[in-house]
């Protein structure tokens, strides 16, 4: 092992960096590069263009700047670790979606452990490495919900090319893969951006596909019209949307599953990213009537609990009006009739009116004398209306 002071002028950085590369495995990572801490300035041009036309999604850090200048975050910054770790992408064992057991999806993403918890484990293990060796080595870790952006570092770095549909794509392990990063004040030598590959090429098959045409472009994604984002805000979803969510619960891989280089990838070496299928591909009936407690226990480890049961709720109903699933009609009831929340009450309305039977519309009539919010008494009469 090299034992290495951060005052020592003789360290052969190259060496660490290798010797680094090399254990990275042991610590559960799959591909890790360095870059520099320049500033990302390329990157600001495009976020500005991409504030300006309405296209964030609200989750992002709002400061431009601390976006694209690592030394803002850790003023001592001169390197990069990026780290890419492979998550799988089928589903063994899924069980099968039939009336009256009708079954939503969490995407890929959302399978298995919180990925943020994963990946900040493992980057923990590499700043214990690398602090045996250099104890007062500066490291500053970050996972999705860091200032700076994953896939900007991952790109520069080199793990891996900047697809059309938003992902970073690796040569190995295609674009199913979590992103993480390290700064430090280590000079380590950086690697180089992919770019004698083809990329993408002529392939549009992933802008084709989106569902909702949030992909505006060629690596533009209008976050606003993303069933990703909006599977994950927490208000009303308007109708039009309600229909191209289908039985997402949380998130979406359309763009992902029909992307050439992805299909024949399936990685499921990391035991705790493996879905448990019933958590992953859940009973839509079940959720309805989940308490805190319940939704905890059941999504507590994954990354789809972040923002709660609520949005989790109001997808099962609508995956539930988009299967007119006429079993579910008592539990969809129950929900309009009884539910305090109204963003609840009216995607109840709304799948009720989709599933459009005598029992479901007669519901809805019922409904209609006692609801006092205006967005829900607009989704019954629309509802209505269509008969």
């Amino acid at each position: 092992m090299i034992e290495f002071s951060t005052h020592d002028v003789n360290v052969d950085w190259q060496q660490f960096k290798d010797e680094m590369i090399a254990e990275a495995s042991s610590m559960g990572i799959d591909k890790l590069r360095i870059t520099t801490a320049e500033p990302f300035l390329e990157l600001r041009e495009r976020l500005i263009r991409h504030r300006e036309l309405g296209h964030e999604s609200g989750f992002e850090e709002p400061d431009l700047d601390l976006r694209t200048t690592p030394t803002l975050l850790l003023p001592e910054a001169k390197s990069i670790i990026a780290i890419a770790v492979a998550y799988p992408s089928k589903m063994k064992g899924a069980p099968v979606s039939e009336p009256g057991k009708r079954r939503g999806i969490l995407s890929r993403s959302a399978w298995g452990e919180d990925y943020h918890q994963a990946l900040r484990r493992r980057l923990a293990k590499l700043s214990e490495w690398i602090h045996a060796r250099l104890p007062h080595a500066k490291l500053m870790s970050m996972v999705d919900t860091g200032a700076l952006s994953d896939r900007a570092v991952a790109e520069r770095a080199g793990i891996g090319w900047s697809a059309k549909n938003c992902s970073i794509i690796t040569p190995e392990l295609g674009s199913w893969v979590y992103l993480g990063e390290m700064l430090t004040d280590l000079p380590l030598p950086p690697d180089k951006a992919i770019l004698d590959v083809d990329g993408c090429g002529d392939c549009t098959l992933c802008i084709d596909a989106c569902p909702t045409g949030a992909l505006v472009g060629p690596g533009q994604l209008n976050a606003q019209k993303c069933i990703s984002f909006i599977t994950q805000t927490k208000g009303f979803v308007d109708d039009e949307m309600k229909l191209k969510i289908g039985n997402r619960l949380y998130g979406c891989d359309t763009c992902q599953i029909v992307c050439p280089v992805n299909r024949k990838i399936d990685m499921r070496h990391h035991e705790e990213l493996i879905p448990d299928p019933e958590v992953a591909k859940p009973l839509l009936r079940p959720l309805l009537k989940m308490g805190n407690r319940e939704f905890r226990e059941k999504f507590g480890m994954g990354s789809a609990s972040w923002r709660g049961r609520k949005p989790i709720q109001r997808n099962a109903l609508i995956a539930l009006g988009n299967f007119r699933d006429q079993e579910s009609v008592p539990d969809i009831a129950e929900v309009l009739r009884e539910d305090p929340r109204p963003v609840l009450r009216e995607a109840a309305a709304w799948a009720l009116g989709r599933i459009g039977s005598d029992e479901a519309l007669e519901y809805l009539r019922k409904a209609q004398t006692s609801e006092k919010e205006v967005e829900v008494l607009s989704a019954i009469e629309r509802a209505l209306s269509v008969v």
